[in-house]
């Protein structure tokens, strides 16, 4: 993947130790900011993709995110803010070998994971919701 555009800069800050899959910050230098609602794993009909299997519903979120992406625009290197939300933390690795397909694995987006106790509807294992920035 190529680095990110010229108006994005991504920082790992040393004295904050070691940040592997994310960057310490992102920042925007002008441009258009876009925030993408958290994206869940329904198709265009609004149907769960992959019941009870994670690693078909993060790609489903993923693939979400690119079309909207689209829709203005943008790609994944324009991301600059990933918030992961996870029903189990233990899913993490299975979440981020999805996203680490779709972005700039030297100069990753800031990101943030947390558990909550459930999503919109319950058979949902996954949410993410996003920031990205455009020249």
């Amino acid at each position: 993947m190529a680095g990110p555009p010229d108006h994005l800069r991504f920082v790992q800050v040393p004295a904050l130790g070691p940040a592997p899959g994310y960057s310490h910050l992102a920042e925007v230098r002008g441009g258009r900011t876009v925030y993408l609602s958290g994206q869940i794993a329904v198709n265009a009909q609004g149907e769960v993709v992959g019941a009870g299997d994670f690693t078909a519903q993060a790609r489903q979120v993923f693939e979400n995110f690119q079309l909207a992406l689209a829709e203005v625009g943008l790609t994944f290197g324009h991301v600059v803010k990933l918030t992961l939300f996870l029903t189990d933390m233990a899913h993490l690795p299975q979440l981020r070998a999805v996203r680490d397909e779709l972005i700039d694995l030297a100069q990753p987006p800031a990101s943030s994971a947390v558990q909550v106790a459930a999503l919109v509807r319950p058979e949902l294992l996954v949410e993410v919701e996003a920031i990205a920035a455009a020249p």
